[in-house]
């Protein structure tokens, strides 16, 4: 894979089913649930489009108030196929944006995070993993879910490495906002 630097106007964010009961029961979930605001406060911040999906929402429950309440005004993505590419809106919108760069953030890592990476990566998008922003409900199966998607060619990013990425510079109009944000 062509490992490049994330840049704002050619990325997007993908926020994959966390949801319900299953949230509160992932490994080191209090963590997990800051990095999730914080990214998406970010994504926010420098305008990226926020793909947010929910897998068997009638079953799973709806998205944590955590983080549905930093995506009002937007309706998520309901899906049953473990990887996003499944979901037929969840393709329209990202080549709508007209983004060749997919942020992935969510759980499970080596379930649906894992899945969506490959199915874009199989499409030649670049993808990087938000490592902590992701978990599953053990920290084995987490590892496995980010091996997996390290294969598949998906780079390996955090929160902070990101969002600094996409912003490049102090001079930044976003940059005093984000840097509250990592505080």
């Amino acid at each position: 894979m062509n490992h490049v630097m994330l840049n704002a106007s050619d990325t997007a964010l993908a926020v994959i089913d966390v949801q319900g009961k299953l949230a509160t029961l992932m490994h080191d979930r209090e963590s997990l649930y800051r990095n999730l605001q914080i990214l998406v406060r970010g994504a926010r911040v420098l305008e990226l489009p926020v793909l947010w999906l929910e897998q068997y929402p009638e079953g799973l429950g709806p998205t944590i108030p955590e983080v549905s309440e930093l995506l009002s005004g937007q309706e998520p993505l309901a899906k049953t196929c473990f990887s996003a590419w499944g979901q037929p809106d969840f393709v329209r919108l990202l080549e709508e944006s007209g983004r060749r760069q997919v942020l992935v953030a969510g759980i499970e890592t080596h379930i649906c995070v894992y899945q969506t990476v490959r199915d874009l990566r199989d499409r030649g998008y670049v993808v990087e993993v938000v490592e902590d922003a992701v978990s599953s409900r053990t920290a084995e199966n987490k590892r496995v879910g980010l091996d997996k998607a390290r294969a598949a060619g998906a780079g390996i990013t955090s929160v902070e490495t990101a969002l600094f990425e996409l912003l490049r510079e102090a001079g930044n109009p976003g940059f005093r906002e984000i840097a509250r944000l990592v505080k």
